[in-house]
């Protein structure tokens, strides 16, 4: 039953081999107990039979009394027995969903983690390969996928092996020609499962598809509610959303056609195999070589056997998914970090830091970035990358935290590679602010303590103060316990910005990296912060990446890039007294935009 993709999921099976064990026991007691009563059922029929015959027989003598208790008391005890089978049967029923069913739930819970835990080794180019809703079906709908194979696929299948190994030869034992008849409904049964159960999935797919299309595009007209108003564009995104929803619609009622179909199938197929017994069985009545009592067991066996037939049509199609789901999973897991550290050095940094000869090619686009990029930065010192629009600024902060690795050249800090350092160290060591600010749906505070495992309150509104943000902060309602909402949407740029930067500040960097983070800020905001930053940079290595002059002016050193290249190096006074250079190009023309 297994495939190749499958194989995967045997060491979680193994993991948990004493729930699949138990679960293989109980669909054999519990498959057992299903049979015995069958048996139970033709003796009481026979008996009822003979009891009534003897008691015609016995009429008008004192006999017939005796028939008649005799007759009731072995009636009651088969009667109890049966009874007693059924509730026994049902406990172990429920032990086996018990040990299957929950192996399957904590199988799925494990490779849920093991998932996510492998999606956060990959590295950022990974994610830029790969949509974010593809990462999301792949640990959600994939993996319950496989868990249907794992759990029901396997219960089922178990029952429908043990129950045509048990009943089939009991059937045969009692009559070859009744069996024959009664099994030929059942292989049809199967068969029509299958394509009508496989017509609902990929229906059933259609419908995800499109509810996760109606889904993105509400999400996207509610976070970008600020453009639609603006705009006015609320009819027309009404019109859109009119639209997704009736292709929702159809889809769902084409669905609820096929499955207003499946019933009255399985019923006609299940109803033409008990009148095939009871005709074919009522003739051998007649004939006298079989009992009542034999078609009564007969229609038992039928019933028992239905829905294993009926589920093995629909097994098959969840094995097919399961297979085709674990196949897309493994895909993901095979991909493996080249971002592994050569030498696990964990050690505390001093921050001076080396870039020789760097170049840097994305290997998603193929966009050469960096072009033998050399400078350094001192333990203390701080340096400005100032340079136009994709000159490869933020590139320099990326390879420093080892977001991506160099393709030519090295990068070192204290003397050491960073491709030596454990990761976990030098990240830790290095307070980063991106470019582009994120913030979780969470408290400011939560986002302010993001990075510490043990947070500290004075520590978070130091931070706060020193990013500027703690006035704007202590004026909201909840003060530091406000939610920031979805990608921080109830905050202003500049307070993202600003927020992020403390994030950053609290860990008390060795390093701090400000990547493009006063582009939202007001320029007397930006001095306050700027001054703040100055006590700060002091005592750390500092890199600060910019496109405004006005953010650099802190720097021992300054950066000039251009596509990819250093074309000046030197301080403030310096670049300014270079006439014809791209820093006083800078610098007047930003003068000139803050003037108008």
């Amino acid at each position: 039953m297994p495939t190749r993709a499958l194989s995967a999921v045997n060491p979680f099976i193994f993991r948990y081999k004493w729930h699949f064990l138990g679960g293989v026991l109980f669909v054999a007691l519990s498959t057992l107990l299903a049979i015995f009563p069958a048996q139970l059922v033709r003796y009481a029929f026979d008996l009822v039979n003979e009891g009534i015959d003897l008691y015609h027989l016995f009429a008008g003598t004192q006999a017939q009394h005796g028939v008649y208790e005799l007759f009731g008391r072995n009636v009651l005890f088969y009667g109890m027995l049966i009874i007693g089978l059924a509730l026994a049967r049902g406990i172990f029923l429920f032990f086996m969903r018990q040990t299957l069913i929950v192996m399957s739930r904590l199988i799925e819970n494990d490779q849920k983690n093991q998932i996510y835990q492998h999606y956060q080794s990959l590295p950022l180019s990974f994610y830029r390969r790969h949509s974010t809703g593809d990462l999301m079906s792949r640990i959600s709908e994939d993996v319950g996928r496989v868990r249907m194979y794992l759990g029901p696929a396997i219960m089922y299948f178990m029952q429908l092996v043990l129950l045509f190994v048990l009943i089939v030869p009991l059937m045969l034992m009692v009559n070859v020609k009744l069996t024959l008849y009664t099994l030929l409904p059942l292989p049809v049964l199967s068969v029509s499962i299958f394509y009508v159960n496989n017509l609902i999935e990929r229906k059933s797919d259609e419908i995800q598809k499109a509810l996760a299309g109606m889904t993105t595009f509400v999400q996207e007209a509610f976070s970008g509610i600020r453009v639609l108003k603006s705009f006015v564009r609320e009819a027309d995104s009404h019109a859109n959303f009119a639209a997704a929803s009736n292709h929702y619609k159809e889809k769902s009622l084409s669905l609820n056609f096929v499955n207003a179909l499946f019933f009255p199938l399985i019923l006609f197929l299940v109803g033409l195999s008990t009148i095939i017994t009871v005709w074919v069985g009522g003739q051998e009545v007649i004939r006298g070589t079989l009992t009542t009592g034999s078609i009564a067991e007969f229609l038992i066996y039928v019933n028992l056997l239905t829905w294993p037939v009926t589920a093995l049509g629909w097994t098959s199609s969840l094995v097919q998914r399961a297979e085709a789901s674990q196949a897309r999973i493994n895909e993901f897991l095979d991909q493996k970090t080249d971002i592994v550290s050569r030498q696990n050095i964990a050690q505390e940094m001093q921050g001076d830091i080396v870039f020789d000869q760097v170049s840097f090619t994305y290997p998603d686009t193929g966009i050469r970035a960096l072009r033998g990029v050399s400078f350094r930065i001192r333990p203390g010192q701080t340096l400005a990358v100032i340079g136009n629009t994709g000159s490869g600024k933020s590139t320099v902060a990326v390879l420093l935290c080892r977001l991506f690795d160099v393709t030519e050249g090295s990068i070192s800090i204290d003397g050491t590679d960073v491709r030596d350092y454990a990761l976990s160290s030098l990240r830790e060591q290095i307070g980063y602010v991106p470019q582009d600010v994120f913030l979780f749906s969470d408290t400011i505070r939560q986002n302010i303590n993001f990075g510490l495992d043990h947070p500290d309150e004075a520590r978070m509104l130091q931070a706060a103060r020193d990013a500027a943000v703690y006035d704007n902060i202590v004026a909201f309602p909840e003060g530091f316990d406000t939610k920031v909402g979805e990608r921080g949407i109830t905050l202003s740029g500049g307070q993202k910005q600003r927020v992020s930067m403390a994030r950053a500040l609290v860990k008390e960097p060795k390093i701090l990296i400000l990547d493009d983070s006063l582009s939202a800020v007001d320029t007397k905001t930006e001095n306050t912060i700027l001054t703040a930053l100055q006590r700060i940079m002091a005592h750390r290595t500092s890199l600060i990446i910019s496109h405004r002059v006005s953010s650099v002016k802190l720097a021992d050193e300054i950066l000039v890039l251009d596509d990819g290249a250093i074309v000046q190096h030197g301080s403030h006074e310096a670049l300014m007294a270079d006439a014809d250079g791209l820093y006083r190009a800078l610098y007047e023309r930003q003068l000139q935009t803050e003037e108008v």
